[in-house]
């Protein structure tokens, strides 16, 4: 027979098909398992509306079978076949989808729910000469007598021919290449590779995939073998179904035990330890779709690593789409794991990438307010549980209250915990609130190294003093978090070192003037000695019985500026200003003030002196340690 051109003529095309549109070469076995699928459904659903078709949906299989000699791999399914003009029309017409045509046969009729077409696009099966030169469909149509063969070597065109086939249905014979320097085709002759992809793409088609596969056992032991025997063992085969057909996130969550979701998460996603929470939700109506998702126990150990990829699967009809669907996840939630499967989804014509559309948004949104709920509800439940979260993930959600300029914080202040004064627990906001006094202007906060060194630090002692409950911050991050919340529930966040973070009467105010005036002598001295490493020296108003403190003016705090050093790696650092602030009370700033008056020398090495304990107080390096030593050694002599 002559050999026909394709319908849609360019050689260019069928190169696009193959070379551009698939990112992957291993997908074509998912597209020709889900075109044999949609082949099985539509003599399935025939079943169902005509009651001469005598076929049970237990009857259906699709049957894949590799022979390595003849460099063969055929998939064949006992669906509805096709006709002659069926083959030329679904096969010898690229982009022409025959499952797309019996979708639009259905409008207007009420399918069944389990109707579930896979293939659009029509162009699925070309993916097969991606990996073949040759590709043989020999097809018969339920109810019919004929059986036909069309057969290609790719964009020359095609053949079709009449043969003989037994029964109705489908079977393509894919002629693998031979290998080259950019591909090992073999693999695709190797059961156990096969068995592989089909799990990977196709584990959740409704019809079983069914392959011949190879096996080892020990033989049994005979009875009278000797005391040394040793074990023999021996190969057999069987025909195996690959795929386990009903997906866990399909199943009625009453008859779903925790062990079965452990098991699936610990198989799917390669975790030891069972996860910490499970989310499995499903939402119809405008947007219907089903989803499992996995809050694990521990960050992975590239997960704060720009390496580390979020994402969750996605299916469209129980097919694989993509292994890691980021668009589906916010950043802050960039830890969980799970599957989303909806046949919602507007695909692009490889199935491989989404195009962004409403409903994705919509599955997006929903998602990231089951997952705070589950969060909140694991923090209220299971409270242990819950800061052994935040011990691995807590530092997430802190970057995603700082991230695109706070636009994600209401949605997840809740979520945060803090060391606190009020005891070694850590405390959320809202349990800070409660325990407010009713005179608390403010909620108070301290940046240090550690929950300990912050309650040690002297500008905490007036705030404590007063009872004040001060939240500890110890991650660099703290204080962007709080500056980025700027409240709760109309309450500001005040640090510490503010001087105004204590309400102060018109007498105490005048009494400090008082103060700096009488002292400006001590202080003029000071910021001479120590020139441009601070701004300013003052009287301080935050001191209560310590000497002295270190604190900024201007945006920038002290605990940024550490942030901004590290984050920038001897780049050009962003500084806080620095202001040196004096206890005129303290018994230092006596010997101090006695020095200037007396002894400039040793006033200034009092001066440099009280600096460097300004700096060892908030954490910050020395700028020369040996002439520290040496100024403290001095003194003492």
């Amino acid at each position: 027979m002559a050999k026909k051109q394709f319908k849609a003529e360019s050689k260019r095309l069928l190169d696009l098909m193959v070379n551009s549109i698939y990112t992957h070469k291993e997908i074509f076995l998912r597209e020709l398992i889900s075109n044999a699928s949609d082949a099985v459904d539509k003599l399935a659903y025939k079943a169902l509306t005509d009651d001469s078709v005598m076929v049970k949906r237990q009857d259906f299989a699709i049957t894949l079978s590799a022979d390595k000699a003849a460099r063969t791999l055929t998939v064949s399914d006992n669906g509805i076949g096709m006709t002659r003009e069926e083959l030329e029309n679904n096969l010898g017409t690229i982009a022409k989808s025959g499952s797309f045509q019996f979708k639009k046969d259905l409008e207007g009729e009420k399918a069944p729910k389990d109707v579930d077409i896979i293939g659009q696009f029509g162009v699925g099966f070309y993916s097969a000469f991606m990996v073949a030169d040759k590709v043989t469909v020999t097809s018969r149509a339920f109810g019919s007598d004929e059986a036909w063969v069309w057969e290609s070597t790719g964009a020359d065109g095609y053949t079709v021919t009449p043969c003989e086939k037994a029964e109705a249905g489908t079977e393509i014979v894919l002629h693998i290449k031979e290998n080259d320097e950019d591909e090992s085709y073999d693999r695709y002759l190797d059961p156990h590779v096969i068995a592989d992809l089909v799990k990977k793409y196709s584990d959740y088609i409704h019809t079983p995939v069914k392959m011949e596969m190879e096996h080892s056992r020990m033989k049994e032991k005979p009875a009278d073998a000797p005391e040394d025997y040793k074990p023999e063992w021996e190969t057999y085969t069987s025909l195996d179904t690959l795929n386990s057909m009903v997906p866990l996130w399909q199943r009625p969550k009453g008859k779903l035990k925790p062990e079965d979701y452990n098991s699936f998460y610990k198989e799917k996603f390669g975790d030891w330890e069972d996860p910490l929470a499970v989310i499995h939700t499903s939402a119809e109506g405008q947007v219907e779709y089903k989803a499992l998702l996995y809050i694990p126990a521990k960050a992975p150990y590239d997960f704060y690593t720009r390496e580390y990829q979020k994402g969750l699967q996605l299916y469209s009809s129980g097919v694989l789409i993509m292994d890691k669907c980021a668009d589906l996840l916010p950043d802050h939630f960039r830890f969980v794991k799970g599957v989303v499967d909806s046949q919602d989804f507007s695909l692009n014509i490889s199935r491989e990438v989404l195009q962004h559309d409403r409903q994705l948004k919509i599955i997006a949104a929903n998602l990231e307010k089951k997952i705070k709920a589950e969060l909140l509800k694991l923090q209220k439940e299971e409270r242990e549980k819950y800061e052994s979260f935040w011990a691995a993930f807590g530092h997430q959600l802190k970057y995603g209250v700082v991230n695109d300029y706070g636009a994600h914080k209401e949605m997840l202040k809740d979520l945060l915990l803090f060391r606190s004064s009020a005891g070694e627990k850590l405390t959320t906001l809202a349990e800070y609130v409660e325990r407010m006094k009713e005179d608390q202007p403010y909620l108070y906060y301290v940046s240090a190294e550690s929950a300990e060194r912050g309650a040690k630090l002297p500008q905490t002692e007036r705030i404590l003093d007063k009872g004040y409950e001060i939240l500890y911050l110890t991650d660099e991050v703290d204080e962007f978090v709080v500056n980025a919340l700027a409240d709760w529930e109309g309450k500001a966040f005040k640090s510490v070192s503010d001087e105004d973070a204590l309400p102060e009467s018109e007498e105490e105010k005048q009494a400090a003037e008082k103060k700096a005036e009488e002292n400006k002598d001590v202080l003029d001295f000071v910021k001479e000695t120590l020139g441009d490493r601070v701004k300013e020296v003052r009287i301080s108003k935050i001191l209560k019985s310590g000497p002295v403190c270190l604190t900024a003016d201007g945006p920038v705090t002290l605990e940024m500026e550490k942030y901004f050093a590290k984050m920038e790696q001897g780049g050009p650092m962003m500084r806080a200003e620095r202001v040196l602030e004096l206890n005129p009370d303290a018994g230092a700033f006596a010997a101090l003030r006695a020095a200037v008056e007396e002894d400039k020398e040793k006033a200034a090495k009092y001066a440099q002196l009280l600096y460097a304990q300004a700096l060892l107080l908030a954490d910050l390096p020395l700028e020369d340690p040996a002439a520290y030593t040496e100024l403290v050694c001095g003194l003492m002599n």
